[in-house]
């Protein structure tokens, strides 16, 4: 492991918020990493920590104890932790909208194992829609349904709230997501045209997004514009996915059922998305973790590590800031 993957496998398997020096004792009582003659290991600890904070990293966040002490936690783990635990200052991190010069030599297609990640660690289960493979060879069908979609389930803690919350409103249990992604996004012109197909492919969904590599820094006013008027949320993709951040947040819709019938007559593979999500919302407790486990296998793969990161970023040509 790299000292970054130690300490995220560390987060994980310590499952609450913890001072930098339990991360450290973590990380060598199993051995994740060799630290050799380091005269400050907890230093680099502390250090790395940091860092995910500082570049944006939106795997971890940290609580605020005092002027000098930080508790550090995993984001994916915030729900099992709780609000009674999480009721100190929490940060999240930083967030730039300014990027480096790129070589834009990659494929659309390429950035959406960056977004399954990016979501992923928010607890999204997403997956890619080909739209070339529905029925019918109308070419106006990239605007009836979105690059992606994603199912995020309500994680109620115990079985009687969840056994409540489905038997008054079932609709309440989950929520499903639509994406219209973009390469980049350099003017006027090309914002409205993606946002309106975003606004036409996610009719559909709970949540419609906007998602672009690149926005050029001049259109901020306009996105926050359409925005508010539409609904349609909008996210900067980042070659380190969990540096991805939501630049506005999507507004929530009901959903639109005579839509969804359509889109699952002419696309296989957001009907067998649809069947994925209802029989986990209809399976009983003995069989709910095998529904999940489908689920995601069904769903499009996403990053382990930063090494697969980075190696994925290199091979595609989509520029990559890992420290």
């Amino acid at each position: 492991m790299t000292i970054k993957e130690a300490v995220l496998k560390s987060l994980e398997d310590i499952g609450k918020p913890v001072k930098a020096t339990d991360v450290f004792n973590h990380i060598v009582i199993k051995k994740y990493f060799d630290f050799g003659i380091s005269k400050t290991p907890t230093g680099t600890i502390s250090a790395s920590l940091g860092d995910f904070i500082r570049s944006g990293d939106t795997r971890v966040k940290r609580i605020k104890q005092n002027d000098k002490l930080y508790t550090y936690y995993l984001t994916k783990n915030e729900l099992a932790i709780g609000e009674e635990v999480l009721s100190g200052i929490t940060e999240t991190p930083v967030t730039k909208i300014a990027k480096t010069e790129k070589v834009k030599t990659y494929d659309e297609r390429d950035l959406h194992k960056l977004l399954s990640s990016y979501l992923n660690n928010s607890s999204v289960f997403s997956k890619t829609i080909f739209h070339e493979q529905s029925n019918g060879k109308d070419n106006n069908q990239i605007w009836t349904h979105p690059d992606m979609v994603g199912v995020k389930f309500l994680n109620l803690q115990t079985k009687a709230s969840q056994n409540f919350l489905k038997s008054i409103n079932r609709t309440d249990t989950f929520k499903l997501n639509s994406y219209e992604i973009k390469k980049e996004i350099n003017n006027d012109s090309e914002l409205k045209k993606a946002f309106f197909q975003a606004v036409s492919n996610s009719s559909w969904a709970n949540y419609g997004y906007l998602v672009a590599f690149e926005f050029s820094s001049n259109l901020l006013d306009e996105m926050e514009r359409l925005n508010q008027s539409f609904g349609i949320g909008i996210i900067e993709l980042n070659g380190n996915p969990y540096q991805s951040k939501v630049l506005f947040p999507a507004k929530h819709r009901n959903l639109d059922f005579k839509t969804i019938d359509k889109l699952c007559k002419i696309n296989k593979e957001f009907e067998q998305f649809i069947e994925h999500t209802e029989k986990i919302m209809t399976a009983t407790e003995k069989y709910i973790s095998g529904a999940e486990k489908e689920l995601n296998e069904f769903c499009d793969k996403y990053f382990k590590n930063d090494t697969e990161v980075e190696n994925y970023c290199n091979e595609k040509h989509i520029p990559i800031d890992i420290e």
